[in-house]
């Protein structure tokens, strides 16, 4: 899976289907020779190009600088030479800008290299390999680990890097890391097009597909997390692929905090990409003998387009980063107050909502914002994380007992990284908000930041979540957060180390939620973000499920979800089916559909069930009974998109199939029907071609959809008819299984 080749110096990295090569050069650079489809093991060195001239058309040893700019490096650097986005950059004691790395040795292991106090991949079942490229500034006594993981079952590998300053302590040898990014690799433009993931609170993570343009091109986040606005990833693709064909080469970050992921076309059509911490406000204090080590950035390559992409970043993260006990079981059904009541709720409404939901099959009940201190609207009580008992009377214990005796499971919501002004720890710890000396700290959502890097603070508000989890048998925590940062500042850094502040706050989430899961191994966290603000990997590896956006209108998920599904699976996708007119957009689609795009995620309901008429509770049960029903196969199947409404305007689809090939549950959505016109054919992907397929509609009448049999290259070549529906946003369900 990994080799080296000590002829050409080429160190050949092998995924399933792929192939990514390194050489060093004959200066001792790392030159990046080749990533793409499987290759043989050859002298592949011509690729990197040192026999070609430099700019000064001379054909004498190519001048270092020349060199520098040209080659395909593995991890550039800063001030040698190479005048292009760089991954690294290290100022000195005496603040020069200068790096220069050349190989030193290697190591190959078995298994994963873990990261401290970060997430990380892991390997339970001798999967794994590792190659690990030591590198060296022997000026500035630096050492650059690079390392790569690979694992048998999948097409992805990941990668991170290690900074060392190898001065000794005697000496004044600090260094200043001004930029460490976690990947970078070169290759040739191709007619390239670039994907990435847009939007804002209630739109997130809307696709986006454009030409690479000359110049630097990409996103970032500043915000302090992975933000709603811009997503850690990027997809380069050949013009024409699309989701079954052409090249595709997706990128994910697995990190929670500020990011920058550009694509760099240059001067000599070529492309450079790069993911990581964003540099800008990214400063670190390296001493001597001490390290750094950047978050993990996952890469693969698929030769049969985005939906080959997205099976490789699926198939990873459910099986190489989700730890949770959650991550091969059905979850609860779940309702959640919160679209039912908002803050206007007391232990009555919370049992009579409970009560009816038990009887109708749903089987968890979370109490959202709203039950600490005195908080009726968002304007007061974070961080006071105690009972508010005018509301849950007779205390949680009590309340949570009693839909226990219902027969229902008990989940608590928390926003445990706020303050609030109004609130009894701000009035004792003004302090302990994020803030700059002598700068009133700006408010958003009428709420401040808790500076978690200190730990004292980190303490406090782990300890409130803990010691309400003792209190009562509470089972799935929702673990919000719902500002972004601003007005960065600690009173607990030196000037030289303010630099640090985003990436420490990072950490500290981390740590917190470690704690969480080490002390409460058997709890369901679900990770959120105002939404979808911190959906990403460095999430999943502490929650199995992330909360994927507060838009619960079903034809706004699609787009939500069909751009979060390009990475993530479905089973880590917080999805609920919500009352109509939705409290977003005030879109009114049929009850029917809300359920069927729920069906694409964790599925549950944010809504009053007390209010629903007897006809949509008879939809509640048999929703639930085709989620029991089609879990597993949602959950562990491979997922295809087959259409895309963001696309073509009028309808969306989407299958997953087992691994086996066996089974598939196919969704199909009608956004907007059309008088007098024709029955669609829609192609299906991911079948066995040689099988033969029953077709049938689990939720509809038999008299009006009867079962097909057909062969499974008949519907993926000539397609499955789709009958138009009488009105706008219907949907169906569709079950295949192999005769």
């Amino acid at each position: 899976m990994i080799n080296f080749n000590s002829e050409s110096k080429t160190f050949f990295l092998h995924t399933k289907d792929s192939t990514y090569a390194i050489t060093i050069s004959a200066k001792g650079y790392l030159a990046h020779t080749y990533y793409g489809k499987k290759i043989p093991e050859e002298d592949i060195t011509y690729l990197t190009r040192q026999f070609e001239y430099g700019f000064s058309n001379s054909e004498i040893f190519r001048e270092k600088h020349s060199l520098l700019d040209f080659l395909p490096q593995e991890y550039p650097t800063e001030g040698v030479g190479d005048y292009r986005e760089s991954a690294l950059s290290i100022y000195d004691k005496d603040n020069h800008n200068a790096i220069e790395l050349v190989y030193k040795n290697h190591n190959i292991y078995n298994g994963t290299v873990s990261i401290p106090h970060m997430p990380c991949v892991f390997d339970t079942s001798n999967q794994a390999k590792t190659l690990e490229i030591i590198t060296e500034d022997k000026v500035l006594n630096v050492e650059v680990s690079l390392y790569y993981t690979l694992f048998a079952d999948t097409n992805a590998i990941v990668r991170f890097s290690k900074i060392k300053n190898c001065g000794e302590k005697s000496q004044n040898n600090t260094i200043y890391i001004k930029k460490a990014l976690s990947l970078s690799f070169d290759m040739d433009n191709n007619d390239y097009d670039m994907i990435t993931l847009h939007g804002s609170w209630a739109r997130e993570r809307h696709i986006d597909r454009h030409p690479i343009h000359m110049g630097k091109q990409g996103v970032v986040s500043l915000r302090g997390e992975t933000s709603h606005q811009e997503h850690p990833f990027i997809a380069i693709l050949d013009h024409n692929a699309n989701e079954n064909s052409g090249s595709v080469y997706g990128i994910n970050f697995i990190y929670s905090g500020n990011f920058v992921a550009d694509v760099q076309r240059n001067q000599f059509d070529t492309l450079r990409t790069v993911i990581g911490i964003n540099p800008e406000n990214f400063s670190w204090k390296l001493a001597p003998k001490e390290e750094f080590y950047t978050p993990q950035a996952v890469i693969t390559y698929s030769d049969e387009g985005l939906n080959k992409m997205s099976h490789a970043f699926h198939d990873l993260y459910r099986e190489h980063l989700i730890r949770s006990p959650y991550k091969k079981t059905m979850r609860p059904i779940l309702i959640n107050n919160w679209e039912a009541t908002y803050f206007n709720f007391d232990t009555d409404k919370l049992l009579a909502i409970a009560k009816e939901a038990h009887e109708n099959g749903i089987e968890m009940l979370v109490m959202d914002d709203g039950w600490f201190g005195h908080r009726n609207f968002d304007d007061s009580s974070l961080g006071d994380w105690y009972v508010n008992e005018e509301k849950i009377k007779g205390g949680l214990n009590y309340l949570v007992s009693e839909v226990n005796k219902i027969g229902m499971k008990f989940g608590i919501w928390f926003e445990p990284e706020m303050i609030s002004p109004d609130s009894d720890v701000y009035k004792a710890h003004p302090d302990w908000a994020i803030q700059i000396p002598g700068r009133e700290p700006g408010m958003s959502r009428q709420q401040l930041v808790l500076d978690i890097t200190r730990k004292e603070v980190r303490d406090y508000a782990y300890n409130c979540v803990a010691s309400i989890l003792h209190s009562a048998n509470i089972e799935y925590v929702k673990w919000d957060m719902n500002r972004q940062l601003a007005d960065i500042g600690s009173v607990d850094l030196p000037a030289d180390q303010n630099g640090e502040y985003y990436h420490r706050y990072v950490l500290a989430v981390y740590e917190m939620q470690e704690r969480l899961i080490t002390e409460f191994p058997n709890l369901l966290l679900e990770n959120c973000s105002g939404g979808g603000a911190r959906f990403d990997p460095g999430m999943l590896y502490y929650s199995p499920q992330i909360w994927c956006s507060d838009d619960t209108d079903a034809i706004e998920r699609l787009s939500i979800q069909e751009g979060t599904a390009l990475m993530y699976p479905l089973s880590c996708m917080g999805a609920h089916v919500s009352v109509c007119p939705n409290h977003a957009c005030g879109r009114v689609t049929p009850f029917k559909t809300r359920g069927y795009v729920a069906l694409a995620g964790t599925f549950g309901y944010e809504l009053d069930i007390t209010k629903l008429s007897p006809d949509e509770k008879a939809m509640v049960k048999n929703q639930i009974s085709l989620y029991k029903k089609y879990s597993d196969l949602v959950r562990n199947g491979d997922y295809w998109r087959i259409a895309s409404y963001s696309a073509n305007g009028e309808y969306d689809s989407w299958i997953t199939v087992s691994k086996d090939k066996k089974t598939a549950l196919m969704t199909f959505v009608q956004v907007l029907n059309h008088p007098n016109y024709k029955t669609r054919m829609i192609k299906i992907c991911g079948l066995d071609e040689n099988a033969t397929y029953k077709i049938s509609y689990p939720d509809e009448d038999k008299n009006q959809y009867p079962d097909m049999i057909l062969s499974g290259k008949t519907l993926m070549s000539a397609g499955l008819p789709i009958k138009r529906d009488w009105g706008d946003f219907q949907g169906k369900l569709i079950y295949l299984q192999q005769q």
